[in-house]
C-alpha cells in the first residue's frame, strides 16, 4: 500500500510538472507571434529615458521605464557626495505657457522626485548619514505648489466662462470654540443640514464665558503688540537710511515701506546725519 502511495503521488507530480513547462511554452509561443505580427505597425517599448519637448527648443527628460524598487533612491553616484547640483525651481510665468499635457506630465515627474527624496532622506536618518542638498524637497513643494496654483487659475477661468461661477468650494467665515475667526470650507454631505443632527451639534458649538472672554482679550493684545512692532521697526529702518543717505530716492522708499509716513520723518531731528551742512556764500 506505501509502494502505491508512492508511486501515484510520484506520477501526480510529474504530471504537474509537465502541464507546467506545457503552459509557459505556450504563453512564450503567443507572445512571439504577436510581436512577430506587431513588428511592422508597432514599435517596441524602450527602456530608457525619454525626452519629451517644452518649449520651443527647451526639453525636460522623463524618467526610465524600468519598473523597480531602484528608481525609489537616487543615483548611486550622489550617495557619497555631500552636495548635488541641481537648478532651481519652476516659477509661476514659466508653468503658465505650458500646455495641460505637459503640465501633467510634468507633475508626475515632480511627484516622482518627491517620493525619491523622502526615501533618501528617511534613509540618511537611518543610516545616521547627512542627506545631500536638502534644498531639493523644498524646490521640489514649491514646484508643485506653483504647478497646483496654474491649475487652479485654468480650472477658474473655464468655469467662470462656461457656468459664471469660479467652480471653488464655497467658503465662509466662522467663529470656533474659542471664538477664533476662520476659513470654513463647505463639503457635500448625504442628508441636508435640517436633518443632519450630527452635523448640527457639531457647528452649533458657542463660544463664551470668563476663561473664552480673557484668552480673546490676551491674544488680541498679542495681536497688536505684534503690529506696532512691525510698524516701529519699519519706522526706525527708514531713519536709519535717511540718516545715512540724506539724498536717497524716496520713491523707492514709499514703495519698499508703503506703511511709512516718509515726509514727515525728513522733517524729525532724528534723521538728520552727524555733519555740519554746507553753506553755499
Amino acid at each position: 500500500m506505501l509502494a502505491r502511495k508512492l508511486i501515484i503521488n510520484q506520477s501526480i507530480q510529474s504530471l504537474c510538472r509537465n502541464m507546467l513547462k506545457l503552459n509557459i511554452q505556450q504563453q512564450t509561443n503567443r507572445t512571439a507571434a504577436f510581436l512577430l505580427s506587431n513588428s511592422s505597425s508597432r514599435r517596441p517599448k524602450r527602456l530608457c529615458s525619454t525626452i519629451v519637448p517644452a518649449l520651443g527648443n527647451r526639453y525636460f527628460s522623463t524618467p526610465s521605464a524600468t519598473k523597480s524598487l531602484m528608481e525609489f533612491f537616487d543615483d548611486s553616484k550622489n550617495w557619497i557626495e555631500n552636495e548635488v547640483k541641481v537648478g532651481r525651481a519652476w516659477k509661476l510665468d514659466e508653468l503658465r505657457i505650458k500646455s495641460n499635457k505637459e503640465l501633467h506630465q510634468l507633475w508626475y515627474i515632480l511627484l516622482k522626485e518627491r517620493n525619491m527624496l523622502l526615501t533618501m532622506e528617511h534613509e540618511c536618518n537611518d543610516q545616521m548619514e547627512l542627506f545631500p542638498s536638502p534644498e531639493r524637497l523644498d524646490k521640489v513643494k514649491i514646484s508643485m505648489n506653483n504647478l497646483e496654483t496654474v491649475v487652479r487659475e485654468r480650472n477658474k477661468a473655464y468655469h467662470l466662462l462656461e457656468t459664471g461661477e469660479t467652480g471653488e468650494r464655497p467658503q465662509r467665515l466662522i467663529s470656533n470654540c474659542l471664538g477664533l475667526r476662520h476659513i470654513y470650507r463647505s463639503s457635500e454631505h448625504v442628508l441636508p443640514p435640517y436633518m443632519n443632527v450630527k452635523w448640527i451639534k457639531s457647528r452649533s458649538i458657542g463660544y463664551g464665558g470668563k476663561a473664552v472672554r480673557k484668552f480673546l482679550l490676551l491674544y488680541r493684545e498679542k495681536l497688536y503688540n505684534e503690529k506696532r512692532k512691525a510698524k516701529n521697526r519699519a519706522r526706525n529702518e527708514v531713519m536709519m537710511l535717511l540718516r545715512r543717505n540724506p539724498n536717497i530716492d524716496r520713491n523707492i522708499l514709499h514703495s519698499k515701506y508703503p506703511n511709512v509716513n516718509i515726509d514727515k520723518l525728513v522733517s524729525d531731528d532724528k534723521t538728520r546725519g552727524h555733519y555740519l551742512p554746507k553753506i553755499e556764500g
